[in-house]
């Protein structure tokens, strides 16, 4: 069953408690999103960590229930 937005969006404000994060559905179907997420969690992590980050944050749901997540991360 595809990830709604809504659990997508608690999972990373679980996650990242601290962030500006908005989320948005690019194809209208629960399965394909794009995330930005500021947070200071990612101060002065390269993106490839930052993005481990938040996959860590999605507790084994990406590939499963989430089937594409486009990441934009930064610190704030």
């Amino acid at each position: 069953m595809p990830m709604s937005q809504t659990d997508l969006e608690a999972a990373l404000r679980e996650g990242f408690p601290d962030a500006e994060i908005v989320i948005e559905d690019l194809a209208g179907d629960n399965d394909h999103y794009r995330a930005r997420i500021v947070s200071k969690a990612f101060a002065g992590l390269p993106r490839v960590r930052q993005h481990q980050l938040v996959y860590a944050a999605l507790k084994g749901k990406m590939g499963g229930e989430l089937h594409a997540l486009a990441l934009e991360t930064s610190a704030p």
